[in-house]
């Protein structure tokens, strides 16, 4: 069942003008909890035949609206991030760039930049994977980060606990450069790319990957215990970005956790994640927070997880969805996603709209009350008519969703249609690339809304519906945007429930 609370969306558009100022909508938090790699099908809210608890992830979704449709902009960390703080589809520059050199352009708009030229004290902890200016000299600044992009404050590391050199960074420095060697480990039975896992190269002296995850927990309470005592406080609404490297291998859950999933290893990291959310919500409950924040909570991508791997343990991280992280396909990219926000959002509310994270960007722009800029976040939707309850479900709230794979697959999301422009996942699964014989087609369409497992290619039976997409995620391409006047007023009435053209 779906809710509408038109109530929730009154007083959310009254209370600003109830407060007196014109400013008050500014006084909203905004949290953003991005975790790592953890599947569609791994937070029980998500799927009821999941065998990992995530009690703290699923009371999000009883206090909040729980996305059903919401996709990364890219299946892959860095392409992901990128989306997410810009609102710009990652195949828009070369993201292959981001091991030596930022992804965001000096005074590209962020969420952090927007939060922070209208008041918010920003803060950023975690992992950034979207680039430095680095020559391999870890005792300079390092240049182009989050505190170039509009964070205030920042605590983290440049990417993933399995992407050497390992180091921590607070502001724009290596809290210690990594001058100690990690040393390659594979132990268990878990194959090269997952498991409890090490990849050696550089570490600093001060980190142990298995403290990773709660460092930045802790962290993350401190920025908003010191912001709950700060007098800036009844002025200065805060934006929090907390991006958690994990459940991404190497899976290193905490004793306490360990063997008590039934998802194995990877479960009881799961369940580790969980338990570390629920710090962050309980410090927002401390401080007295939690009913004046918008929080965000979803993953990066899809989960590294196989069909042996669902076999042996009965657990389906993907929750049904076929492939896994870096495909075209949709475990790839479909991904939970959760919106808690008191009194305008309505408890235990779902959404199916197709959305995208690059939509943040101009939804945060709304919840402040401002415009972006024409030229900011070119591929970002304002989603507040449907958390605040405005929006009819059969309405799309904006235009067709378009990426790349891991590799060179594009694809296209229209309503209850999906063009993926070649054979194969374009990514992580078997087969990732398939050449097409006399008369096979060249590309894969399916019907979402009767095929979710994308398990019955139509392109050669609707070559009408082929040409339709091709033509307008071309346009979206050339475009440079898919954001645009009217755009998104176009789109919805020549297609009013999207599932037809």
């Amino acid at each position: 069942m779906r809710y509408i609370y038109p109530l929730f969306a009154a007083w959310c558009l009254l209370s600003p003008l109830l407060a007196g100022s014109s400013t008050a909508a500014q006084k909203t938090n905004i949290v953003v909890i991005l975790v790592d790699d953890m599947g569609y099908g791994d937070p029980g809210c998500f799927n009821p035949q999941s065998k990992i608890p995530t009690p703290h992830i699923d009371s999000l979704a009883r206090e909040g609206m729980r996305f059903t449709d919401a996709h990364a902009p890219g299946p892959l960390c860095h392409m992901s991030r990128y989306g997410l703080l810009t609102g710009r589809y990652p195949f828009r520059t070369d993201v292959t760039r981001w091991p030596t050199e930022p992804l965001i352009e000096p005074g590209q708009m962020t969420i952090a930049s927007l939060a922070k030229s209208n008041g918010y004290r920003t803060a950023m902890v975690g992992k950034w994977h979207v680039g430095f200016h680095e020559d391999g000299d870890y005792e300079k600044p390092l240049q182009g980060g989050p505190l170039d992009c509009g964070f205030d404050s920042y605590f983290g590391m440049r990417a993933s606990t399995d992407i050497p050199p390992y180091f921590f960074i607070r502001g724009d420095r290596a809290v210690s450069p990594p001058t100690d060697f990690l040393d390659q480990e594979f132990p268990g039975n878990w194959s090269r790319v997952r498991g409890r896992r090490l990849l050696e190269g550089n570490i600093s002296p001060d980190m142990n990957l298995k403290d990773v995850l709660p460092r930045f927990t802790e962290e993350a309470v401190k920025v908003i215990d010191d912001y709950a005592q700060s007098s800036e406080r009844a002025s200065q609404p805060l934006m929090l970005y907390l991006a958690y490297p994990s459940p991404h291998s190497p899976w290193l859950p905490n004793d306490e956790f360990v063997g008590k999933s039934g998802a194995g290893l990877y479960g009881d990291f799961v369940m580790t994640v969980d338990a570390q959310i629920g710090r962050i919500l309980n410090s927002l409950d401390n401080a007295n927070m939690s009913e004046n924040t918008l929080l965000v909570f979803t993953s990066d991508n899809g989960p590294c997880w196989y069909e042996e791997d669902t076999k042996s343990l009965g657990h389906d991280a993907a929750g049904g969805l076929r492939g896994m992280k870096a495909d075209a396909w949709e475990a790839g990219h479909r991904m939970p996603f959760i919106v808690r926000w008191p009194g305008c959002v309505a408890p235990e509310s779902v959404s199916d709209q197709t959305i995208c994270f690059t939509d943040l960007l101009a939804t945060f722009a709304a919840v402040i009350d401002v415009k972006i800029p024409d030229n900011a976040g070119p591929d970002s939707f304002n989603l507040l008519p449907v958390l605040t309850g405005e929006q009819p479900e059969e309405r799309p709230i904006r235009g067709p969703v378009v990426m790349r794979s891991g590799s060179s697959h594009m694809l296209i999301r229209w309503g209850d249609w999906k063009l993926i422009n070649r054979l194969g996942s374009g990514g992580f699964s078997d087969p990732k690339h398939i050449q097409p014989g006399p008369g096979d087609p060249e590309g894969q369409l399916y019907n979402l809304a009767d095929d979710l497992g994308e398990t019955r290619n139509l392109y050669a039976e609707h070559p009408e519906i082929v040409a339709r997409l091709t033509t307008e995620m071309d346009r979206i391409i050339d475009a440079g945007r898919s954001r645009r006047i009217n755009a998104d007023e176009r789109f919805r009435s020549s297609h009013g429930q999207g599932s037809s053209f």
